[in-house]
C-alpha cells in the first residue's frame, strides 16, 4: 500500500469525468498536428509531441496502475525506459525508438480503460482520490504546455470545444489604480481543509510582512509598449547583469511575439499576426523583462507572500482579517464567470474583465489570464516533505527558479487556487506569463 497525503474523497464518477475531460483537451491540442510536428523541431523549451503524449500516458500507468493498484507490468513494452522524464534526458527524447503516434494514442486509451476497470463504484478512499487527481492534474499541466508550445512553434489555433453556455464577449478595456494593504502576519500554503494540495504548498508557514501597495490589475500591453518605445530594450541600466546578458543573447528589442507594423504594434497569436490588444495583459515575457520594466517605471515585483495576501485576505478596519480565502472571490470554485481559465478563450482578455472575481482587497484577475512573476525564489516552506511524485518540486528548489502565481488562460481551474505555485527559470518567455507591480 502506497502512502499518500490525506485528500478529500471524491466519487469514482467525478474522477473519471475529470480524467476524460483532461484527455479530451490533450487530444484537441495534439491530434491535428501534421506528421512533421510529431517529433520536431528540437528545442530546449519543448518536447517532441510523440514523446510527451506517451509520457502523459506513462504517468497514469506508473502512479495509478503500478503504484496505486499494484499491477506488476506496464501497459506498453519498455514504458519506463521510454517515458520516465527523470531518467530520459531532454535531448535523448528525440532519439528514442518510440511507438508511432497512433500506437501512442492507443496506449493512452489502454491505460485509461485499465484505470477505470480498477475503480470501485461510489465514493473512493483518500489514496485513490489523491493519486487519480495527481495524474489528472499532471495531464492538465502538460495540456497547458501543449498550448504554449503551439504558440512557440506558430502552429494553427487549436479547436477547443466551447463550454456549456458559450462564451460572452469581454472586450471591456483597462482598469487603472492600486490598492494599499496594511502589514501583519500571513500563513502561506494550504492546510488540511484544502481538498488537494501539491507538496510545495505544504506545510503552512506563517510570516510577518510589511504594508505594501499593489496594482489592481496586471501590466497591460499599452503600458509595456511605453517601456519598449522609451528604449527599454536598448538601455542596460534598466536590466540586471543576467537580464541584460540574456536580452543580448536573444537579440530582443521587444517581447518575443511582437513586431512593429505600419499601423502599430502587432502580436503573433499562434500562427496569425494581429493588432496588439491594448488592454490585455502583456504576456510571454520573462522575469528579466518584468524586472526591467519595473526599474524603468520606478516599481517592483511583489513577493510571493504579498501576492498571496492581495489574493486571499480581507480588510477589517485598518487591519486584515485573521483568515484567508481559497480563491480571490471566496471559498467556492469558479463557474466560468470569475476568471479566464480552462483554455476555452485561447488567449488573454482585457484586464478589466471578470469584476465578480475580484479579491476582497480589490485586486482583479489574481487568477487566470496570465501567470504572474513574483520576486521570490522557488524554495520549500519550512518542514517540506516530498509527496508520492517526489520529482515534482524537490529537484528544483536549488535551481534558481522563480515563483509565479495565479494561473493563465490555459490553466485548468480544477487545481488552481490562491495557494498554487508555479516555478520557472527567470529567462523563460515562452510560458503564458505577465506580471503586476508594487510601489517601491
Amino acid at each position: 500500500m502506497i502512502i499518500t497525503p490525506p485528500t478529500h474523497c471524491l466519487t469514482s464518477d467525478t474522477l473519471i469525468a475529470m480524467l476524460d475531460d483532461a484527455r479530451q483537451r490533450t487530444l484537441e491540442l495534439t491530434q491535428d498536428l501534421p506528421i512533421t510536428r510529431h517529433m520536431g523541431p528540437k528545442l530546449s523549451t519543448v518536447n517532441p509531441p510523440q514523446w510527451e503524449i506517451g509520457h502523459v500516458g506513462f504517468f497514469h500507468d506508473h502512479f495509478v496502475l503500478h503504484k496505486l493498484y499494484g499491477l506488476p507490468n506496464y501497459q506498453i513494452a519498455n514504458a519506463q525506459a521510454l517515458y520516465d522524464s527523470m531518467d530520459v534526458a531532454h535531448d535523448k527524447r528525440w532519439t528514442l525508438d518510440l511507438p508511432s503516434m497512433d500506437d501512442t494514442f492507443n496506449y493512452l486509451r489502454t491505460v485509461r480503460d485499465a484505470m477505470v476497470s480498477q475503480l470501485p463504484e461510489g465514493l473512493t478512499d483518500s489514496s485513490t482520490s489523491y493519486v487519480w487527481q495527481l495524474a489528472t492534474f499532471h495531464e492538465d499541466m502538460h495540456g497547458e504546455a501543449f498550448a504554449y508550445t503551439r504558440q512557440t512553434l506558430a502552429d494553427p489555433t487549436p479547436i477547443i470545444a466551447p463550454p456549456i453556455g458559450g462564451l460572452a464577449s469581454l472586450n471591456v478595456g483597462a482598469l487603472d489604480g492600486e490598492v494599499f494593504i496594511p502589514g501583519g502576519e500571513h500563513t502561506l500554503g494550504a492546510d488540511e481543509t484544502v481538498g488537494f494540495r501539491f507538496d510545495n504548498e505544504k506545510p503552512t508557514d506563517t510570516r510577518a510582512f510589511d504594508s505594501f501597495t499593489i496594482d489592481i490589475t496586471p501590466v497591460t500591453n499599452t503600458a509595456f509598449a511605453r517601456f519598449v518605445e522609451a528604449g527599454g530594450y536598448e538601455n542596460p541600466s534598466y536590466w540586471s547583469s543576467l537580464g541584460w546578458a540574456w536580452r543580448d543573447a536573444e537579440a530582443l528589442t521587444a517581447p518575443r511575439y511582437w513586431r512593429r507594423h505600419d499601423v502599430g504594434w502587432q502580436v503573433r497569436i499562434f500562427d496569425r499576426w494581429q493588432s496588439l490588444p491594448p488592454h490585455a495583459p502583456v504576456s510571454h515575457v520573462s522575469q528579466h523583462e518584468a524586472l526591467a520594466y519595473c526599474k524603468w517605471a520606478g516599481r517592483r515585483l511583489p513577493t510571493e507572500i504579498e501576492w498571496e495576501v492581495a489574493a486571499s485576505r480581507q480588510a477589517v478596519g485598518h487591519a486584515l482579517s485573521a483568515y484567508k480565502t481559497l480563491y480571490p472571490w471566496g471559498n467556492e470554485p469558479q463557474d466560468g464567470s470569475l476568471a479566464n481559465t480552462d483554455g476555452y478563450r485561447l488567449g488573454c482578455v482585457d484586464v478589466a474583465a471578470y469584476p465578480d472575481g475580484d479579491s476582497a482587497l480589490g485586486c482583479r484577475q489574481m487568477l487566470g489570464n496570465v501567470w504572474q512573476w513574483t520576486s521570490s525564489l522557488f524554495e520549500p516552506y519550512p518542514g517540506f516533505s516530498a509527496d508520492l511524485y517526489a520529482e515534482y518540486s524537490e529537484p528544483w528548489f536549488a535551481d534558481g527558479r522563480v515563483v509565479l502565481r495565479g494561473g493563465s488562460w490555459a490553466t485548468r481551474s480544477r487545481y488552481l487556487n490562491n495557494n498554487t505555485r508555479n516555478f520557472f527559470p527567470p529567462e523563460r518567455n515562452d510560458i503564458i506569463a505577465g506580471f503586476r507591480t508594487c510601489a517601491l
